[in-house]
């Protein structure tokens, strides 16, 4: 999308955002030359902090492709934010309802429009406790093979430093680098003449999922975890330790 059809929001938004962020984080943003010129794509983005959209925002506001956030449907009925979301155009998600799809659909349409769709493929801020990409879901891998769009990689990491994923309170001193790395589109190409199973989307997700985390791995010059943090896993290892707690306290008190 040409700089000149950003609209109205969007510049509104850029001059409320722009300065805070300025002064709050430095920049180190790479891969620009990866975002599309033209034609819709979708980008996927690990998420580690509440100020990270704002950041990333940014960051893709400057290569003069804006992009599509999916968000809650809550924060389009919020008064002026409801009016700022709605008018540069994200895309609500209604969450465990009928138009549980719509968010789907509409970031379908987007992209056919040749429009940008940002992904935070997570779902949520990560848990992972060293702020590692966990497992992701397949709403964007759906898109992408129902599309075949390109989809392009993003870590970003720093904005966790101003705000930890989960914390109240901001660390503001030292200030801090907010550091972007978009890389070459993912190739999913191997999955376009598959039947769109849950296998498959699961599958196409992971690789994805590795892309992002390459990425991260070479802004933080270290190595990702082998297996990524899952959270489901870790409420059902949770459920049982507590199991195993309950039952050791059951058989303690029938000892005495």
């Amino acid at each position: 999308m040409p700089r000149r059809r950003i609209g109205f929001w969007y510049r509104f938004a850029a001059v409320l955002c722009k300065p805070p962020l300025v002064v709050l984080i430095k920049r180190d943003w790479r891969g620009m030359e990866h975002i599309p010129a033209e034609g819709g794509f979708i980008t996927v983005v690990n998420h580690n902090s509440h100020v990270d959209p704002f950041a990333y925002a940014h960051y893709q506001y400057n290569t003069g492709r804006v992009p599509r956030f999916l968000a809650k449907s809550g924060l389009f009925k919020k008064g002026f934010v409801g009016a700022a979301m709605r008018g540069t155009g994200q895309i609500p998600v209604y969450r465990e309802s009928t138009d549980a799809l719509s968010a789907f659909r509409a970031a379908i349409d987007a992209v056919e429009r040749g429009e940008c769709v940002a992904f935070y493929p997570e779902g949520t801020l990560t848990r992972d406790p060293n702020g590692w990409p966990m497992t992701g879901k397949t709403g964007a891998a759906r898109v992408a093979l129902q599309t075949k769009c390109p989809v392009i990689p993003v870590a970003q990491w720093g904005a966790n430093e101003l705000l930890p994923a989960y914390a109240k309170k901001p660390n503001l001193f030292p200030r801090k680098t907010h550091h972007v790395l978009a890389g070459p589109p993912v190739d999913l190409s191997r999955f376009y003449d598959r039947e769109m199973t849950p296998e498959v989307l699961k599958e196409a997700t992971e690789v994805i999922m590795a892309a992002i985390t390459r990425r991260l791995e070479e802004i933080r010059g270290e190595k990702a975890p082998e297996t990524p943090y899952d959270p489901r896993r870790e409420r059902i290892e949770q459920r049982r330790r507590t199991q195993v707690q309950t039952q050791g306290k059951q058989a303690e008190g029938q000892s005495k």
